[in-house]
């Protein structure tokens, strides 16, 4: 069969100690026995490590922070897709999605497909609206409320017991163990993705995941438990393997019907000695262990271009168990001159 010819454009090529999705998710698409795949990059800083990456990506462009609003963006996706005719582009960070989900209609009517949530999808999920969320869609979640300052904290102090997770409202999350801790966590995090900041009720137990994705119509194309293996200081997985557990398979299956979700996600979770699943974070993109996936048997970087596409796709219905994934570093070497032309005019 004749693969399908497809330009995507994607974000996440910051491939380092808290790495982005972009890379692996290339890696997908490289995989695809379906796609023939042109991957253009979308870069926020020039060093980048998936921007130098010839054989992964075939070309680069930098592009405006999210901060900076929809029109730059847009202004500068319109200058991408007039060189490149991008049909499927994938924003892999979260700061990015309110952007694109906003830019929609005009990106489709320029040509360019997404398959992400809708905006009340994306909204509900926000760690400030988790509560809710859990008693919506009757899923255990610890209790958790947003502050906006240190005051607010001080008025709700009671409410907890130490220690306490601060999570920021993008990225970051530390345990806190006392009120002096949640005051230098709450000023790193805010300094550096705004407020609200978030405080959680912190549950002991295993942590474990589940990259899976949704078709927008309640049903479960593609999902993947894992257990991490090493964690770094970041609290990133440094190592994981694939897990045989019908119970975070159920659990994912009822998320993605009751809310019929769409696009990628990542349920992060903890398991508690009772053997509880808890609910402590929904991320609404693929992950950067996506690509475990792939290896297990279910590509969902692929699944997402063809559901893009508009492309119908059968579930996965089984993957491999007990495979295992290490990330390692690497040293890539690059000449300057392509630094320099990336950084002077913004593509390579």
């Amino acid at each position: 069969m004749e693969k399908i010819k497809v330009t995507v454009a994607l974000s996440g090529l910051n491939n380092i100690d808290s790495p982005g999705p972009g890379v692996p998710v290339i890696r997908g698409l490289r995989d695809s026995e379906l796609l023939d795949v042109r991957v253009i990059g979308l870069a926020y800083e020039n060093l980048e490590p998936g921007i130098y990456m010839h054989d992964l990506v075939d070309k680069t462009y930098k592009v405006p922070y999210p901060s900076d609003g929809v029109e730059p963006f847009l202004d500068r996706i319109r200058y991408i897709h007039f060189q490149e005719q991008i049909q499927v582009l994938i924003p892999n960070f979260d700061s990015e999605l309110f952007t694109v989900m906003k830019s929609e209609r005009v990106l489709q009517e320029m040509g360019i497909r997404t398959f992400l949530p809708p905006l009340q999808q994306f909204e509900e999920r926000h760690k400030s609206n988790l509560p809710e969320y859990g008693k919506k869609y009757n899923v255990k979640v610890p209790y958790s409320e947003p502050i906006t300052s240190l005051h607010d904290w001080r008025e709700i102090e009671k409410k907890f017991d130490y220690p306490v997770v601060v999570k920021g409202k993008f990225y970051d999350a530390h345990i806190a163990y006392d009120r002096e801790q949640v005051a230098i966590f709450f000023n790193k995090i805010a300094a550096k993705w705004g407020l609200p900041i978030v405080i959680q009720e912190f549950v002991k137990g295993t942590e474990v995941n589940v990259v899976a994705m949704g078709d927008g119509r309640g049903n479960t194309v593609g999902a993947v438990p894992m257990r991490k293996t090493y964690i770094t200081d970041k609290g990133k997985a440094w190592g994981g393997i694939t897990l045989k557990d019908p119970a975070m398979l159920e659990l994912t299956h009822q998320v993605i019907s009751q809310t019929k979700w769409r696009g990628g996600m990542e349920l992060e979770l903890i398991r508690t000695a009772k053997q509880e699943l808890y609910l402590i974070e929904i991320n609404p993109r693929l992950p950067a262990w996506v690509y475990l996936a792939v290896a297990a048997g279910q590509n969902l970087p692929e699944v997402l271009v063809l559901l893009a596409l508009g492309k119908e796709v059968k579930p996965f219905e089984d993957y491999e168990v007990g495979k295992l994934f290490i990330r390692y570093s690497y040293d890539m070497i690059c000449d300057l001159k392509a630094f320099e032309q990336f950084s002077t005019r913004g593509e390579l």
